[in-house]
């Protein structure tokens, strides 16, 4: 029993656990978006959730040498007007982030697709959204990590759970009882594409991902909506004046996209005004030659290098030989063949070596 001493001390703490418990909303599972849903909460109970096991995911098979580097945009063919819509849900491990119904509503209700880059947190924080939208044939569901951590500096087990924890996420999430979907795509499928947080990567972290079977896929266009002083009016202007034909499109729906539902509409009225068609990131691969760069960044190499914090340099380490894809334990799968294999893409990848 605690001394009388400690007991307001103690008061204190339940009430505050309390209050920050009242203040996470509960798992959704097909009722109404609500703007409470947008709310970030930091040091949240609901953070502590364990990372999944990972020895039931099935092997994939490493990615073709075509698609290994960090996918920029796709260069199309002449006329054609294609450009993808990318939305980040990402969370960190001390967090329970927010899910922006505004951005998937508007979406929706204009039947735009879109390529979803979930973390594997966010999705065990958040199973009944995520239910809802892996189940929901517009949307293309993609790794973010485990917990939003610069790649960079992972190795060994750290990098092989970051990288493969979101898969195991994904199954459980569309398999459980907050809002069961089994015959959703995160549910029996390895995802094809990730995202690396902060659009930070080195030669370690982008082999390990494609040996994961996942090709890293950056963007060209960044609306810069996780800047809370970024204005709906400069995302929109951003937007509309950075696209071009092949172009993917960066933007977030964790409650840290501060206006983009605001300025979604009109990006969306701009660019079906100018003639484009909105894919998936998949669908866009497939329809022309991905830009491939050998490292990751937002605008320009090097940019991103102000996520090393206190500035620790990435590993040096020389890349393990043989790179091994899948799980350890688990077979090598071979290379999918048949009607269910992927489609080649059409076209060689363009690769592009970046000048600093």
């Amino acid at each position: 029993m605690p001394s009388r001493a400690a007991a307001p001390a103690l008061l204190a703490l339940l009430l505050a656990t309390a209050a920050a418990a009242a203040e996470t909303p509960a798992p959704q599972c097909g009722a109404p978006w609500s703007p409470a849903e947008k709310v970030v909460h930091p040091r949240a109970p609901g953070a502590a959730v364990a990372m999944p096991d990972l020895a039931a995911l099935p092997a994939a098979a490493p990615l073709a040498p075509s698609l290994r580097g960090s996918v920029r945009r796709v260069d199309l063919p002449p006329g054609v007007k294609l450009v993808a819509l990318t939305f980040d849900f990402c969370e960190t491990a001390g967090e329970v982030a927010g899910y922006d119904g505004e951005i998937v509503d508007e979406l929706r209700r204009r039947r735009i697709p879109a390529t979803l880059f979930v973390g594997g947190h966010w999705a065990a924080t958040h199973p009944g959204r995520f239910g809802e939208m892996a189940a929901d044939p517009l949307f293309e569901i993609a790794n973010h990590t485990w917990s939003h951590a610069n790649l960079r500096f992972a190795e060994g087990d750290k990098l092989r759970r970051e990288i493969l924890a979101p898969e195991a996420a994904f199954r459980a999430a569309v398999t459980g009882p907050i809002c069961p979907h089994p015959d959703a795509r995160g549910a029996t499928q390895r995802s094809k594409y990730l995202r690396f947080p902060f659009g930070a990567c080195d030669a370690r972290s982008l082999a390990a991902v494609a040996d994961a079977g996942m090709a890293a896929i950056q963007w060209d266009v960044s609306t810069g909506d996780p800047s809370p002083f970024v204005s709906a009016d400069a995302i929109v202007a951003t937007t509309l004046a950075s696209v071009r034909p092949g172009s993917i499109v960066l933007a977030h729906a964790n409650g840290r996209g501060f206006r983009t539902g605001a300025a979604l509409p009109r990006i969306l009225d701009g660019l079906a005004k100018r003639g484009y068609h909105f894919v998936t990131v998949g669908e866009l691969l497939a329809a022309g030659r991905p830009v491939i760069t050998e490292t990751c960044f937002d605008a320009r190499p090097g940019d991103t290098d102000k996520y090393d914090a206190r500035g620790r340099k990435p590993n040096p380490k020389p890349l393990p030989e043989p790179q091994k894809p899948g799980i350890p334990g688990i077979p090598r799968a071979a290379a999918p063949s048949g009607p269910s294999a992927p489609a080649a893409l059409p076209l060689r990848p363009s690769i592009v070596k970046p000048t600093p």
